[in-house]
């Protein structure tokens, strides 16, 4: 069934069904949320669930984002599901993926589920009546509407859909061309003939230069400082050789991911060990496209060590082939301001530009932008601490799916779940209506540190919302921890009668 079968037949259902008390709520009907409809249609299909998503269709940063030659920049054998094999190329574009989700929401009954256009407002825990109410609007008619659930399942993703971030720079105003972010790209730019300076070079201008080359007069990518790429062809060999011997998919996906996982658990460790040597190879990668008389030093080579930003897969070299071309180009520069017809720089040389992308990031969305109340009391999250990465001290009867940055996000979002559902089976177990985290007494001298080790892993959307971010100690169970070959094998292994978990 096509996705617009899939949504017309939600919205019948949400005709149908008034808002009224779940088990669970999930928020957000994205690679997470519906991750999260699954394992609890599969592992615990006794609970009534509802999930809210404020956009009009399912897909999440697949849906929202419309910029040209959207795609992945983690491979979809690790970034689909576990559960679902992938069988195409591993760097997927948006249409790929929403594909691939509507498949899964159709063979699981998921889609009845889903209630579109639904912004949340408020939720609101009650530990008398222990349930959270949650309060949203209907975004097509306006109507307010309340639902209640046992338990809350944030799924919404870390980024606010509804703008990018982009900085003020002195000028533009005066600026006479059209300025865009790839967030809010709109549906009928006409790029084609025209001078482009796309502002950034992380994986989103890395997406977009490649996409346009051919059809505009010329893209530049001015950058402050250079990015790590990973240039290579859009293909797993290991995948393709298992195909040719016809092996069925399943064992496919099953072998290809943990040799995926194997060698990015690999190059992570080599990152860290003997960071110069993983830095000329990512180099001498992009070398191979654009030749030994490019000035790698200058354009290519970041002052960090690898992997302390995300690296982005580059597949089949698309990027530097743009540039090798001659169709696109690289300047290294700071921006001094911007002028009528382009951007002048510090070193005083001037871009001229009809167009001004500004791929320059987005600003995170912490647990999306709700305001939350915990028996009355607003709850501000900077001021409790992280369990895992997932729940949070003083917070009952949540989750929260947040996944990996050197990693695919979804392999966090599967054991996100199964954690979940055994959570929510024990508290039956036990006949607990309600659960929450604390710290032990062996934890009440542990230091409470910034929720990232910023040493570690420093983008700058992590670094602006710092403040607004949970808390983490210096134990592995009081950390976000970014290291999913070791959460794999420990995820299964919490203690759910652990002191850290309180149970009424």
């Amino acid at each position: 069934m096509n996705e617009s079968v899939a949504i017309s037949r939600t919205a019948l259902a949400e005709s149908s069904q008034a808002a009224g008390h779940f088990d669970v709520l999930i928020v957000g009907a994205g690679i997470s949320g519906v991750g999260a409809a699954y394992h609890l249609t599969t592992q615990c299909p006794d609970k009534r669930y509802v999930m809210l998503e404020v956009q009009d269709t399912f897909g999440g940063t697949w849906a929202t984002h419309r910029y040209p030659g959207i795609r992945s920049d983690s491979d979809l054998h690790t970034f689909g599901y576990r559960f679902k094999p992938w069988t195409g190329k591993p760097i997927a574009t948006a249409a790929e993926i929403k594909s691939y989700m509507n498949e899964v929401i159709e063979e699981n009954d998921i889609g009845r589920h889903i209630r579109y256009r639904h912004r949340i407002d408020a939720a609101r825990w009650s530990s008398e009546a222990k349930r959270w109410t949650i309060e949203a609007t209907r975004a097509d008619t306006g109507e307010r509407l309340s639902f209640t659930a046992d338990f809350l399942w944030m799924c919404q993703g870390y980024y606010r859909h509804s703008e990018g971030h982009t900085p003020e720079w002195p000028g533009m105003a005066e600026f006479k061309g059209t300025i865009v972010h790839p967030q809010t790209w709109p549906e009928n730019l006409a790029y084609q003939g025209k001078k482009v300076v796309v502002i950034g070079s992380g994986a989103t201008a890395a997406t977009v230069i490649p996409a346009i080359a051919e059809d505009v007069d010329h893209v530049t990518m001015l950058q402050r400082s250079p990015t790590y790429f990973i240039p290579g062809r859009n293909a797993i060999q290991i995948a393709e050789e298992l195909r040719a011997l016809q092996v069925d998919e399943s064992w496919i996906h099953e072998i290809t991911r943990r040799k995926i996982l194997f060698d990015q658990a690999n190059f992570t460790r080599r990152s860290f060990e003997e960071p110069d040597k993983v830095k000329q190879e990512l180099l001498g990668g992009v070398r191979a496209f654009l030749g030994p008389d490019f000035d790698i030093d200058k354009h290519f080579t970041p002052s960090y060590r690898p992997w302390r930003q995300r690296i982005a897969f580059v597949p089949d070299g698309d990027l530097f082939r743009a540039v090798r071309s001659g169709k696109a180009s690289v300047v290294t520069d700071e921006i001094e301001r911007f002028t009528p017809n382009g951007i002048l720089l510090k070193s005083g040389d001037e871009l001229e530009a009809d167009i001004i992308v500004t791929a320059t990031g987005f600003n995170m969305n912490v647990l999306g932008d709700i305001a939350f109340e915990i028996d009355g009391k607003p709850l501000d999250f900077a001021e409790t601490v992280t369990y895992r990465g997932m729940m949070f001290t003083g917070v009952p009867n949540m989750a929260w799916v947040f996944g990996y940055f050197r990693a695919s996000w979804t392999l966090r979002a599967d054991l996100v779940g199964d954690f979940v559902c055994r959570l929510l089976k024990h508290m039956d177990a036990k006949g607990a209506k309600q659960v929450e985290v604390k710290l032990r007494p062996q934890d009440s001298n542990m230091p409470l540190l910034p929720w990232i080790d910023t040493e570690n892993f420093n983008p700058n959307y992590v670094m602006r919302a710092m403040h607004l971010l949970p808390k983490r100690g210096d134990k592995p169970e009081w950390q976000h921890n970014q290291d999913y070959w070791a959460e794999k094998d420990e995820f299964p292994a919490i203690d759910l009668d652990d002191k850290a978990f309180a149970y009424s």
